[in-house]
């Protein structure tokens, strides 16, 4: 089991690898068969991680570049475990949602290769590697196989992520010039008493402050992702808000937060303000949406503004309790994994929609109860799902997020608790259009899920179900890690 993690990274390259020799009929195939290796291997990872222990577990560490102090240091805590179960479970989602080719599944594969490299890489340049590695696929696939304006929306995508990884890079280099190390354990440490000095500090957290903001994306540097969602592929887009969009999350947590404490609460009120931004605008904005994509990919950057919410307001209230703290980490832990579960699950029925019908703006479909009462049926669990309804996975991540909130943020907590009316109006809106009333004319041969689909509908939601009802399976992944993580805030 020493080298667990390695195998869980190479299993999609040597994956890739398999889908370029192999036939074009067979490339599906052989990408689910990798996918199914890689998640027996995240299940062996989930088994041999102690969930008593702090701190990092199962680590692998050798000498790669000593002259830079650039180490192969790999390893997981809870987070990182989470993330690396809900990127094994979004990837075969994705590939069973539509029909791909060699080069789409060879590029899938890879950018799942680099999101298990992200999600446990302990040394920044190996993390910058990984992180910078999930950029090109990403890019190609929407480039290549994108809807009609998919150049704009691929070239925003890349020139934003770029733009914001290369500040990153700047503020790594003058941290490592500084400090003369990129471990992030030991510069977590220096965090605590203060990692830099002067402009140079500030200097550092604007850099890497920018490259995860993006990443996320907090308001108002979102603007490339409902274009970007909207061209990319139905699986290529459960990929981006299911797993893609958790990095910019991750990194904060990693980073930006342990790394310069003192800044973030220097800037908390400024910071509060942006994420409530993200909250409140982001389900107006997808209000004002008739294009299906469009509007999930803007609720999107809502549910993530709730992670963020509860991120700056323990991290930057000196008056917060341990209570309060764990209560609003453990809520966006959760958070973080629903939105990912949920989130693409919608883009899975917006895909089956478009599928069909050819179109997927809310005025091309009505009445679609009379036709197809299962697709209307299990697509309402994810849309009350995504707006919280007791009972489902959305519930618990955001409930926990306002309780640990409120406490000290009260005033922003209480804006952004107007997302939660504006999403529930959005989908309700969408319900209303979609399913009721008369049938459309261009629906009427329009067909109900078919045996395939419920195969992967039926599982998904379950877990919907499972976490909502009884959620402590997935809390004692990062009880542990919450509370390491409190007293590093503290």
């Amino acid at each position: 089991m020493a080298n667990l993690i390695t195998a869980l990274i190479l299993l999609p390259i040597a994956g890739a690898l398999f889908v370029g020799i192999g036939r074009e009929k067979h490339a599906r195939g052989i990408a689910l068969g990798f996918n199914v290796l890689t998640a027996i291997a995240a299940v062996a990872l989930w088994r041999n991680f102690d969930t008593a222990a702090p701190g990092l577990q199962l680590a692998e560490r050798h000498a790669w570049i000593p002259a830079i102090g650039a180490e192969y240091l790999v390893g997981i805590d809870g987070l990182s475990l989470l993330l690396i179960l809900l990127t094994s479970l979004i990837f075969p989602f994705a590939f069973l949602a539509q029909r791909t080719g060699r080069g789409f599944s060879a590029l899938m594969l890879l950018m799942q290769s680099a999101l298990y490299g992200t999600f446990t890489a302990q040394n920044f340049v190996l993390w910058f590697l990984f992180y910078e590695m999930s950029l090109i696929p990403a890019f190609l696939l929407i480039k290549i196989w994108g809807g009609a304006n998919r150049d704009r929306a691929a070239t925003k995508f890349f020139v934003y992520t770029f733009l914001g990884s290369v500040a990153m890079l700047l503020s790594f280099l003058g941290i490592y010039f500084a400090r003369g190390t990129f471990d992030f354990a030991v510069l977590a440490d220096l965090g605590k008493t203060g990692l830099l000095t002067g402009n140079l500090a500030w200097l550092a957290f604007a850099g890497i402050f920018l490259g995860l903001a993006v990443k996320v994306p907090l308001f108002p540097f979102h603007t490339w992702l409902p274009d970007a969602y909207e061209s990319a592929p139905i699986g290529v887009s459960m990929v981006l808000t299911g797993a893609l969009s958790k990095m910019g999350v991750y990194g904060f947590v990693r980073l930006l937060l342990p790394l310069f404490p003192h800044e973030t609460k220097i800037l908390g009120p400024w910071l509060l303000g942006l994420a409530v931004c993200s909250i409140v605008l982001a389900s107006l904005a997808a209000w004002a949406q008739s294009d299906l994509k469009r509007m999930v990919a803007y609720l999107s950057i809502n549910h993530l503004g709730y992670c963020m919410l509860g991120l700056f307001a323990v991290t930057t209230s000196s008056a917060s309790s341990q209570i309060d703290t764990q209560a609003a980490l453990s809520g966006v832990f959760m958070q973080i994994f629903n939105h990912g579960v949920t989130a693409a699950a919608l883009f899975y029925f917006v895909g089956l929609l478009e599928q069909r019908r050819g179109l997927r703006g809310l005025n091309d479909f009505g009445g679609l109860m009379q036709r197809a009462p299962l697709l209307c049926g299990w697509m309402s669990v994810a849309m009350f799902s995504s707006l919280g309804l007791p009972g489902l996975n959305g519930f618990i991540g955001e409930f926990l997020i306002f309780k640990g909130s409120f406490a000290v943020a009260a005033s922003f907590t209480a804006v952004a608790a107007f997302g939660l009316l504006f999403t529930a109006i959005v989908f309700l809106r969408a319900m209303q259009a979609l399913f009721s009333g008369p049938l459309a004319e261009s629906c009427s041969a329009f067909a109900d899920l078919r045996l395939g689909e419920k195969c992967v509908i039926v599982p998904v939601t379950l877990l919907m179900f499972a976490l909502g009802i009884a959620p402590q399976f997935a809390f004692n992944i990062f009880n542990t890690t919450v509370i390491h993580m409190t007293r590093l805030f503290a």
